[in-house]
């Protein structure tokens, strides 16, 4: 498999900078997602790897290797994309067998029939092998188009957003399916998405891009948990952290003086004393119960079978709250609230940047 090392990777297309500075590391048999929206430069970082685009400067490496001047077969990776790359006329079979025929590969007959073998049967495609691509579904001929990536035994799979197409059931099955496979082969995976439950469900690490920068890199927690600022914020969580504008005053957070003051457990430094901030609280962490010191009234629920998201609104604050779906609670109802003063995360108001991530 393969170590993964993009440094100061800066990509324009004309007057378009898609990628800006870029630094990015992915280990060797890595589950990595590259978290970002339409326009972030997701695909474009995987072009560049799979060498279909040069960058215009920087240098990527692979296994410690500079290939730069390497072409896409040389650098022996796969893509695989949303829209699924295979022969209609073809049958599943034909389809597998098709990236281990060009003469460049001289692959064996009985290791063809072998590697095919294994893959159907790894991507449970086996009872479809003599079916045509054209009549099957959408979820089949992802798995067939997966499978053509994992016969030629690439050193690094490239995925940008194979599922997204798919419907919901289908596309939760094969996350879990693709998280095991990848464990499986012990393999290096880049999979690029604009769905954070994906990235948060799929990755050992996840990079979330911001218009062509790498704002943040860590684990799925590390990056739920402390975000380096309000972008990544937003990004990561469903539904995401609550942002409310505010000051810190004597060691407490307050959004509206008199209506909206809630303590910090003296967690924050002096500096950030009197200064613009945005208090930063995910909606687990808020907790509605009768005599709690601040009023919101029920702008909206949505049930989610276990659990009910409120959308509270305090004065000029509005804030979503989890809570138990036993709760009998209603539009338009008074309702209080308090939060965990451990978990709340201050952004500095100006910049966005997590006061733990500015020094």
């Amino acid at each position: 498999m393969a170590h993964i090392q993009l440094r100061n990777i800066t990509k324009k297309f004309g007057e378009h900078t898609a990628l800006r500075g870029l630094d990015l590391e992915i280990a060797d048999g890595e589950f990595f997602v590259l978290l970002g929206q339409t326009g972030a430069g997701k695909t474009t970082t995987l072009r560049l790897i799979a060498g279909l685009e040069k960058p215009t400067e920087g240098q990527i490496f692979i296994d410690g290797v500079d290939v730069g001047d390497w072409g896409a077969a040389e650098r022996d990776v796969a893509l695989v994309l949303q829209q699924y790359s295979l022969y209609p006329r073809y049958t599943v079979r034909e389809n597998l067998e098709f990236p281990l025929k060009p003469k460049l590969r001289r692959v064996e007959p009985a290791e063809i029939k072998e590697r095919v073998a294994r893959a159907a049967r790894t991507l449970r495609i086996e009872h479809l092998l003599d079916r045509k691509t054209d009549r099957l579904s959408g979820g089949e001929m992802q798995r067939v188009s997966i499978g053509r990536a994992i016969v030629r035994k690439p050193r690094v799979f490239l995925m940008d957003e194979p599922l997204s197409a798919l419907d919901a059931k289908l596309r939760e099955a094969l996350r879990t399916e693709l998280k095991n496979l990848q464990m499986t082969l012990g393999a290096t995976f880049l999979f690029v998405t604009h769905d954070q439950i994906e990235a948060m469900s799929m990755g050992d690490k996840i990079g979330v891009l911001d218009r062509g920068r790498l704002v943040q890199t860590g684990t799925p927690q590390e990056i739920y948990n402390n975000p380096r600022n309000t972008f990544v914020a937003r990004s990561v969580g469903s539904p995401p952290m609550n942002l409310v504008e505010g000051r810190l005053v004597g060691g407490r957070a307050v959004v509206a003086p008199g209506n909206f003051e809630l303590p910090l457990n003296g967690q924050v430094a002096s500096a950030a004393e009197g200064r613009p901030l945005i208090f930063g609280i995910r909606p687990e962490d808020i907790f509605v119960e009768p005599g709690a010191p601040i009023a919101a009234m029920i702008h909206d629920v949505e049930n989610h079978g276990v659990e009910k998201i409120l959308t509270l609104v305090a004065g000029e604050a509005t804030l979503r709250a989890t809570v138990p779906a036993r709760m009998n609670v209603a539009v338009d109802e008074t309702v209080s609230f308090a939060w965990n003063p451990e978990k709340v995360l201050l952004f500095d108001s100006a910049s966005g940047l997590s006061l733990r991530h500015a020094g």
